[in-house]
């Protein structure tokens, strides 16, 4: 049962709309639940599904946006989650049943908030994974594919293991979490697509679309796979947590759509969703820098994260399968209203350029060196003859074909 008190200094709490509806009615025995954050894309499908199950539910957060969702069902606090001191004077001495830390300075709220809440849900990100955010600092090189809760971590590795400090202060902030609610659950989010995400990585895709783009650039034919998660399906992952209970305390998940699709697929999914086809022109890693930003990442490497504990142990489920997803965020993208604006801080922070010109130039480049005399007859004259005996072409009745090999068709 929270302790409600007097608004603090500075901060501005927003009462529950007269007349909106709470799932189920308040009382006595209603189950309470903070919510930092809870606006974003993810937010307000977890604050919905708590209503659901029968929480009252505040949100803090800055206050700077709300969602429509949401915003006449719950309590809001606004303040700034990135200031402890603030974030401590806006909660005063509340107490709750359930605590979920979707934003702001999650080391310190998860020490403001100890011993305040029996249950405590917070999200990170699995840059927590050694090799992440340093291919080459395994051996092999790259991140296991699939990487799983019980994989090598940052927090783990000797002080002369190569890693950018700001991933390793995300793995110590998962150790502190588990040192002051060691009955927390806590989420390892990738890149979260879908409606209303701020930097939108899809919209590299959609704007060549409506740029009337015919041709793009996949380093290593799109052979990459990089984690992701609809914001609907990282909500219900965290839900599972919840609904948990005794099973998910203590232990730390992956969040990740059930499959993950290649660079290839995913450019063809967001392409088809708009009606439009791409020529796609693969070049080596080592050329393609004009689409390196497609890989999210500065070498080739997967990061591929699996959600099997949660699959298994909480029974989740992707609520939206993956290509209806992205399908759906192609759309809402081509919206003026929704996409950044081309140029803008926005569309620079997610690393295209949108360089035509170049990409054009590198296209021509390479395939004219590829089509050029020296590198076919070396290519045929090297070609082995590979015959996939379980290719839907092989035929081996007498003079049937027998299939694709490596060069000839």
């Amino acid at each position: 049962m929270s302790k409600r008190t007097p608004k603090a200094p500075g901060s501005k709490r927003t009462p529950k709309a007269p007349g909106s509806k709470r799932t189920p009615s308040a009382s006595a025995s209603e189950r309470t639940a903070l919510v930092v954050g809870g606006t974003g894309p993810t937010g307000p499908h977890v604050v919905l599904g708590l209503l659901e199950r029968g929480y009252r539910v505040t949100i803090l957060h800055t206050g700077r946006h709300e969602a429509a969702e949401i915003t006449d069902l719950v309590e809001h606090i606004h303040t700034d989650p990135f200031d402890v001191d603030q974030f401590a004077d806006a909660l005063g001495a509340a107490e709750y049943d359930l605590a979920v830390v979707m934003y702001g300075r999650l080391r310190e709220i998860a020490k403001v908030l100890a011993g305040r809440v029996s249950k405590f849900v917070s999200v990170g990100g699995f840059p927590v994974y050694s090799g992440w955010g340093d291919a080459d600092a395994l051996w092999p090189a790259g991140m296991r594919a699939p990487t799983r809760e019980h994989d090598r971590l940052v927090s783990d590795e000797p002080p002369e293991f190569r890693v950018n400090r700001k991933v390793r202060q995300i793995a110590v902030t998962e150790q502190v979490v588990f040192a002051q609610h060691p009955t927390a659950s806590h989420l390892r989010y990738p890149w979260i697509y879908g409606p209303g995400q701020i930097s939108p990585r899809e919209w590299k895709i959609v704007r060549r679309v409506l740029d009337g783009r015919e041709r793009i650039v996949l380093p290593d034919g799109g052979t990459t796979l990089q984690g992701q998660a609809h914001s609907r399906n990282a909500a219900a992952m965290l839900l599972a947590t919840i609904d948990g209970g005794a099973r998910s305390a203590g232990e730390a998940y992956n969040v990740a759509d059930e499959w993950t699709p290649t660079l290839i697929q995913w450019v063809e999914i967001l392409a088809a969703a708009l009606d439009h086809t791409f020529e796609m022109v693969s070049i080596p890693w080592e050329y393609a820098a004009v689409g390196h930003h497609l890989t999210l990442r500065s070498t080739p490497h997967h990061r591929l994260i699996g959600c099997d504990k949660a699959m298994y142990q909480l029974g989740y489920r992707d609520v939206i399968n993956p290509a209806e997803g992205l399908a759906e965020t192609a759309r809402w993208l081509c919206d003026e209203a929704n996409h950044p604006a081309p140029g803008s801080a926005m569309e620079r922070s997610i690393g295209d350029r949108f360089d035509y010109e170049a990409e054009d130039r590198l296209i021509e480049a390479w395939q004219s060196a590829m089509t050029g005399a020296d590198m076919a007859t070396v290519a045929a004259a090297a070609d082995p003859g590979f015959v996939d005996r379980y290719s839907a072409a092989f035929d081996d009745h007498p003079g049937a074909g027998k299939g694709w090999t490596s060069v000839s068709r």
